[in-house]
């Protein structure tokens, strides 16, 4: 017979288990490897995240009222499974399925909905809040303890990426980095992202601000806001889930989550490339012409792009001489409206430059006055990490229709080309030449895979001037001479690789005439129109191989670092029974991305579904291929 003691022990473990298996709440992805565990642990709420029944980040508290205590009241479970279509992007239509976890929580006087989202390969958290009054402070805080032989990159500002670094060093080491978004987490498997999405239809919130907590052994995001309406909504806080690293780049999570267009009418926005004179000034042509900023510099530019099909021309900084309110002071060497009446009669769109470090013009007016000179975009420098002075430039622009292109270190706004398509591109990584510095070819790949993931990039690759620039030839090409490694492949293959709305190419005209067999792959690119996005194979500062398709076309670009090597790309992604065109863009047996950059070779071929191409690259390197499907006749 069972004792008194015995059974009230058993009774109150019974009550304890009951207790527990109440306040335990489960989500899954849609095909059940990805599993988010929510609880109530004390006062607060804490998650855990599986893969394949695999802990892969370990009981982590989220909040948003830290020190108010936090009580589930009830739940509720959705799913959803549909297709959108982007303006432009990476794919010409995304499926959004997920199911969704949403908790009511009593959080003092006020009440939170905490939303859980999940995907196959990724999940998001947010919060809306409700029943504060107009002024009180909410933070959002989330944590993220992840094993400690787990090992981080995260971006540098225009250095080189962080990384490897591994959570055991954080745990002991006297300082820590900046931490900064995407955090690309390297554990056994799989691959994480740590970022947010949405945070444009967040007001009040700044970009999420990471750190390590040594004492919580966790990576924690916290930012703090002010109530200024009934409700409130956090950003999404975002972590991705791929078995390959390459799969976090066209990883759409964060896509999903961002609010859908906000523009009535797109048709306007039109992805495309663009000639860029910033990086040419003190090029001086065979014909002994030199660029410079002035109105015949220009009208060669728009000819080139004219002739080769390129959509836009950028004229950047010190068009202007000093700005006051309402009123631009334009270089004297320079004709603005010839240069837009030329450019209108060649069909050749224009961008402008402008930043606030020659005076302010006003941004009430300044769009305006952009879409009254007939400006297609405008590019937007030194604004930094200004969150409310961004979210209002995209809004605007977009009523004027203008694209918007971010530089210098700017708000990633991961997600915002679903919202807004006009944000065409930012300067979120080391763009090349930037500070008049080179990136090699390691940083490079880097980037590809980590700063890429939250969204477009204007990274500025197509040089084909390597030696002139090498040299010292330009006026603002790197202070160190010879330091720009690469190869003239490499820096083709690179236009395709990082994915941008506009693929800034900054070479001269004469450049890419000279080797018009090779601009050929990037003159060809349907650029932010592509109805496929693949990355074949990558590897962290090694090698990485990108496939996009359009129709039944192929574009292949692949880079190595300065070892060299072969990659072998199986050409599966081909429809079977048809037979392909191909051309070859490739380094040569003597190209070098230290003493032999500008050495290539252009070859055609036929292939079909199931070849091998050895993607064969010099050191710093690069391969390309253009495929198209032959036509019966």
């Amino acid at each position: 017979m069972i004792s008194i003691e015995l059974r009230l022990i058993l009774f109150f473990f019974l009550v304890f288990n009951v207790a527990n298996a109440q306040s335990l709440f489960t989500v899954s992805s849609p095909d059940g490897n990805l599993q988010v565990q929510l609880s109530e642990v004390g006062e607060a709420v804490n998650y855990q995240v599986f893969w394949n029944g695999e802990a892969i980040v370990n009981s982590s508290k989220i909040s948003i009222l830290p020190g108010t205590a936090s009580k589930i009241q009830g739940s509720a479970t959705s799913t959803k499974n549909e297709t959108w279509k982007p303006v432009w992007g990476q794919f010409s239509e995304i499926t959004d399925h997920y199911n969704e976890l949403t908790l009511d929580i009593a959080l003092g006087e006020a009440s939170a909905k905490l939303i859980t989202r999940v995907y196959d390969h990724g999940l998001g958290f947010r919060y809306e809040l409700r029943g504060l009054k107009a002024g009180a402070e909410v933070t959002m805080y989330c944590e993220y303890k992840l094993d400690g032989n787990d090992s981080l990159y995260f971006p540098s500002g225009e250095n080189p990426p962080v990384g490897p670094l591994a959570i055991n060093e954080l745990a002991t080491s006297d300082e820590t980095p900046k931490l900064r978004m995407p955090i690309v987490v390297e554990t056994k498997k799989p691959y994480l992202s740590i970022l947010e999405s949405d945070l444009f239809s967040a007001p009040g919130f700044d970009v999420i601000s990471l750190s390590y907590d040594q004492n919580r052994s966790a990576i924690i995001s916290s930012n703090t806001a002010q109530v200024t309406e009934e409700k409130l909504i956090t950003p999404w806080r975002v972590i991705l889930v791929n078995d390959q690293i390459g799969d976090l780049v066209t990883n759409t999570v964060t896509l999903n989550l961002a609010a859908p267009n906000q523009i009535e009418d797109p048709s306007w926005i039109k992805p495309g490339k663009t000639l860029w004179d910033w990086r040419v000034h003190g090029y001086t042509a065979s014909d002994g012409f030199t660029y410079g900023i002035n109105t015949e510099s220009y009208l060669r530019f728009i000819d080139f792009a004219a002739e080769m099909g390129i959509e836009y021309f950028l004229i950047d900084d010190s068009w202007y001489k000093k700005v006051t309110p309402g009123n631009f002071e334009l270089s004297e060497k320079l004709d603005l409206q010839k240069v837009i009446a030329y450019a209108a009669e060649k069909d050749v769109e224009l961008m402008l430059y402008y930043d606030r470090r020659h005076g302010e013009y006003g941004d009430e007016e300044l769009f305006e006055y952009y879409k009254s000179l007939g400006m297609k975009g405008i590019k937007y420098g030194f604004m930094g990490q200004n969150v409310p002075f961004s979210r209002d430039a995209i809004a605007s622009s977009a009523e004027s229709q203008l694209l918007i292109d971010f530089h210098d270190s700017p708000v990633p706004f991961t997600g915002i080309e679903r919202t807004y398509a006009n944000a065409i591109t930012k300067e979120y990584c080391h763009a090349q030449q930037d500070s008049r510095k080179a990136f090699t070819p390691e940083t490079f790949i880097k980037m590809a895979l980590i700063n890429a993931i939250q969204g477009p990039l204007d990274m500025n690759n197509g040089n084909f001037d390597l030696s002139g620039i090498n040299r010292g030839d330009r006026e603002k090409g790197p202070k160190i001479t010879n330091s720009y490694i690469s190869t003239v492949v490499s820096e083709a293959a690179r236009t395709l690789i990082i994915h941008s709305g506009l693929v800034c190419i900054p070479d001269a005209p004469e450049e890419y005439r000279e080797k018009a067999d090779l601009f050929e792959f990037i003159q060809k690119q349907p650029v932010g129109k592509w109805d496929e996005s693949i990355i074949l194979d990558a590897k962290m500062g090694e090698y990485i191989s990108t496939a996009r398709r359009q129709g039944d076309s192929w574009f292949i670009g692949s880079v190595h670092d300065q070892q060299g090597g072969t990659l072998d790309i199986a050409l599966d992604f081909l429809q079977p029974g048809k037979e392909y065109q191909i051309t070859y863009y490739e380094d040569t047996d003597e190209t070098h991305g230290k003493t032999n950059p500008e050495a290539y070779q252009v070859r055609s071929g036929l292939v079909k579904k199931g070849d091998i191409v050895h993607a064969k690259m010099a050191p710093g390197g690069g391969h390309c291929m253009w495929i198209r499907m032959v036509e019966l006749k």
